[in-house]
């Protein structure tokens, strides 16, 4: 399936968020002494190049990215890690980011430069824990179904590095944080578990999660939580006085651009939000019905978070147009199959449409993949269900199997596009057009 016009939105919601675009609007002028340079995450390798391209003075650095997302740089190292389970790479890199950023004075600057993957990527264990500590507790994490802000709670409490732990480290030297946003809400103390913000959290907090969804840490980890020895940095610390963080892109700016490219077709473009979270399939399953509703021209009323996208005056919402969100879903894995939570929600909704011909989509993680796979994401059309019953695929059991990127790579429906050197979150385009059923 091609759908050259759901691309051409997916394509330019990344764009918008490229660091070469976002990041030297943002850059301070340079200190009086050293600039040092450090960094995680899958955008990582490209912030450290569009700082590079713009900076006026001599700079050094490290920052470490996930493998496959390094690009070359002359002053600062780029390491390669693994995503989303740490490896030791992650962890050597980690403890050389925070022995480069101590040690430095007033008249320093430490150059901060986050994105979405970072939690991983900037692996060091706490006093007391492991490597093999924090990639089992990841696992068991990353199947459970907690949200985003959950997992990364816990990831800061573990951890000698995150929940404001680096920029505490480079005190009294200023810190200046670049940010490209993969969390619902722009949090600063969720981006890669916010290495240089307060955090909010506590022990407690952390411990509350993993009985909300019942997993069991190893001895190691129930020591150091029930111990709760060295809470984070919070907000007052004088050690996080002199640090600055700031939005580069966020997943709002993303969708904006999408919609001007809706704009530009012919489309109305109603945007649901930029930080919807919950289970894949129920995302689906309420996106779904309200596509249905538009093409069916109900009234607005019955999905309020529709009003505010652009229903109309009558109640109705202007056909054609696009429904467009952003937001990173979950999935509770319980099956043995394939894929991400893109291709979750994309086996979803084409059940739920059921075949609609009014209806096709597009549902991409923006950083050009979706979970661990090598897809960004998946088309959705009105044929999607009546083609894969012809090649003997059962959606449902699927679907139940967690298996959408089989689903979706058996049909020739998976979006395939490589790194993209950003990430801004995940991005779902929903067109309805009711002219579309009966053609």
């Amino acid at each position: 399936m091609e759908d050259p016009f759901l691309r051409a939105m997916f394509d330019e919601a990344v764009l918008a968020a490229q660091p070469g675009r976002c990041v030297p609007p943002h850059l301070p002028p340079p200190p009086l002494r050293r600039t040092v340079v450090v960094g995680c995450g899958k955008a990582a390798a490209s912030m450290a190049q569009a700082v590079e391209e713009h900076w006026q003075g001599p700079l050094t650095g490290l920052v470490v990215t996930r493998y496959d997302h390094g690009l070359p740089c002359n002053d600062i190292e780029v390491v390669e890690a693994s995503h989303p389970v740490p490896d030791r790479a992650g962890e050597v890199a980690a403890g050389r980011i925070l022995e480069a950023v101590g040690g430095l004075g007033e008249d320093d600057l430490v150059l901060c430069l986050i994105s979405g993957g970072g939690s991983a990527l900037l692996a060091l264990p706490a006093p007391g824990l492991t490597l093999a500590d924090k990639q089992a507790m990841n696992n068991q994490l990353l199947k459970s179904g907690a949200t985003i802000s959950e997992i990364n709670c816990l990831r800061k409490h573990l951890s000698a590095i995150k929940g404001g732990r680096l920029a505490a480290a480079a005190y009294p030297a200023p810190v200046v944080a670049l940010a490209i946003s993969d969390v619902p809400g722009d949090d600063l103390a969720v981006i890669a578990s916010g290495p240089t913000v307060a955090d909010p959290t506590t022990f407690a907090d952390a411990r509350a999660v993993l009985e909300k969804y019942a997993i069991t840490p190893s001895p190691p980890i129930t020591a150091v939580l029930e111990a709760a020895a060295d809470e984070t940095p919070k907000p007052g610390d004088v050690r996080l006085s002199r640090t600055t963080t700031i939005l580069a892109a966020t997943p709002g700016q993303a969708i904006e651009a999408a919609a001007g490219k809706a704009r530009e077709a012919g489309y109305t473009p109603i945007i649901l939000g930029d930080s919807i979270e919950g289970e894949a399939r129920q995302v689906a399953k309420d996106q779904a019905d309200a596509a249905r509703a538009v093409a069916a021209g109900g009234p607005g009323a019955a999905f309020p978070w529709l009003e505010a996208g652009g229903v109309g005056a009558e109640g109705t919402t202007p056909v054609p147009c696009v429904l467009l969100s952003g937001g990173e879903t979950t999935v509770t894995v319980k099956g043995s199959g394939r894929g991400g939570r893109n291709a979750e929600f994309g086996l979803a909704l084409a059940l739920a449409l059921d075949g609609d011909a009014r209806v096709r989509a597009i549902a991409c993680d923006t950083d050009g993949i979706d979970g661990t796979e090598d897809n960004a994401g998946c088309l959705v059309g009105p044929d999607t269900l009546a083609r894969a019953a012809g090649r003997g695929l059962d959606a449902g059991a699927m679907l139940d199997n967690n298996d959408g990127y089989g689903f979706f790579a058996s049909l020739g429906d998976l979006v395939i596009t490589g790194p993209t050197f950003t990430n801004v979150n995940d991005f779902r385009a929903i067109v309805v057009d009711p002219d579309a059923a009966g053609s």
